[in-house]
C-alpha cells in the first residue's frame, strides 16, 4: 500500500500535529542510535546513493548517471537494490540501464556482485543501513522539498536529524537549479567541509512533444513538483497535473479517470518513465512519457570524488 506523505511534513515550520508526534519521533531516533551493528567492509568498492529526506530526492537518477559515467571510464559497475515489493518500478528502470543485483539483504546482493567480479557496486538507497561500511556516500536532497518541516519521522519527512550531515562528506542537490544559494548556505552552516554537488534534470525526448499542444500531467513519484517545473521550463503547456503517492500502483479506475479528464480538457497526457513502467500495456498507446536524465553540473569534480 502506498500512502501520500502528510502535507504538514512539508510546511516550512512544524505545526501542532508535528509537535504531538515528536515524542514518538524522539523515541524512534533514540532506539536507532542505541543499535550496535558491526558494519561489514567489502573488497568491491561500495558507493551509497541515499537520502535523509524520505522519497523524491533523485537517488535512482543519480545512481543511473553514476553507472553511466563509470562505464565510460571502462569500470565494471553494477546496481544494488534491497527488494521491496512496492518498488518494482525502480528495479525495472535500473535493470534497463545496467546490471542489477536485488536481494532482501543488501549484503547478499553485494556478495553476488563480488562473485561476478564487478569493480564498483552502486547502492540505490541504504544510507541508514549500518551493516555496510561504504567506501563513499552521497546524501541526496530535492531542491524544492529540502528538509520539509525539519523534523524526523513521523513528525516530519527526515529519516535522521539534519544535523547528521556533519557525518557525511558529499551532498547532492537535485532539481532544476531552484533555491541553490539558500540551500548551499544552509548546508555549510551544518557542515562547512562537506562537498556540495548539483544536479539538473534534462528531458531527453522533449523534441517529440509539440509546444502548441496542451497537456495533462500525472505522476506517482516523490518529486512531482520538480517534474512539473521541468516540463514548464521547456515550454510545454500544462493545463492540469495530478499527483499520486510515490510508487503508486495504478488501477484501471485511476487511468480511466485520467483519460476522462484529458478528454474533457481536450489535451494529451504525459507521465514519467518510472510511472510508465507501472502502467498496463493496454494504456501505453494513450499515454506519453518523458525520459529524463540527471545532468551533473560539476561533473569533473564529481568523477574525481569517485575515482
Amino acid at each position: 500500500m502506498n500512502l501520500k506523505k502528510p502535507k504538514f511534513w512539508n510546511n516550512k515550520k512544524p505545526n501542532i500535529i508535528a509537535y504531538i508526534l515528536s515524542p514518538l519521533a524522539f523515541l524512534i531516533q533514540f532506539i536507532r542510535s542505541k543499535k550496535k551493528i558491526k558494519s561489514k567492509k567489502f573488497k568491491i568498492k561500495t558507493i551509497c546513493v541515499g537520502n535523509i529526506y524520505i522519497g523524491g530526492t533523485g537517488k535512482t537518477s543519480l545512481s543511473i548517471k553514476l553507472n553511466e559515467l563509470l562505464i565510460k571510464k571502462k569500470i565494471k559497475s553494477c546496481f544494488i537494490k534491497k527488494f521491496y515489493k512496492n518498488q518494482l518500478d525502480e528495479q525495472k528502470l535500473l535493470q534497463s540501464k545496467g546490471k542489477l543485483f536485488v536481494s532482501d539483504d543488501r549484503i547478499e546482493a553485494i556478495k553476488q556482485a563480488e562473485k561476478e567480479n564487478y569493480d564498483i557496486a552502486i547502492l540505490d538507497d541504504g544510507l541508514q543501513d549500518c551493516s555496510i561500511e561504504y567506501d563513499l556516500s552521497f546524501v541526496c536532497f530535492n531542491n524544492i522539498n529540502w528538509i520539509g518541516n525539519g523534523m524526523t519521522i513521523p513528525s516530519g519527512p527526515l529519516r535522521e536529524k539534519i544535523e547528521n550531515l556533519r557525518n557525511y562528506q558529499h551532498i547532492f542537490l537535485n532539481g532544476n537549479l531552484e533555491n541553490l544559494d539558500f540551500l548551499k548556505k544552509e548546508v555549510v552552516k551544518i557542515n562547512p567541509n562537506i562537498t556540495i554537488h548539483v544536479g539538473k534534470y534534462k528531458p531527453l525526448n522533449i523534441k517529440s512533444f509539440n509546444q502548441n499542444d496542451k497537456y495533462l500531467v500525472f505522476s506517482g513519484i516523490g518529486n512531482h513538483n520538480t517534474f512539473i517545473s521541468m516540463i514548464k521550463n521547456y515550454g510545454l503547456k500544462v493545463l492540469k497535473d495530478l499527483e499520486f503517492p510515490d510508487h503508486y500502483e495504478y488501477k484501471s479506475f485511476d487511468i480511466n479517470k485520467i483519460l476522462y479528464e484529458a478528454k474533457k480538457l481536450n489535451c494529451k497526457i504525459i507521465t514519467t518513465e518510472k510511472d510508465f513502467f507501472r502502467l498496463n500495456n493496454m494504456y501505453s498507446n494513450k499515454i506519453l512519457y518523458i525520459k529524463t536524465e540527471l545532468q551533473i553540473v560539476d561533473e569533473e569534480r564529481f568523477i574525481k570524488a569517485i575515482i
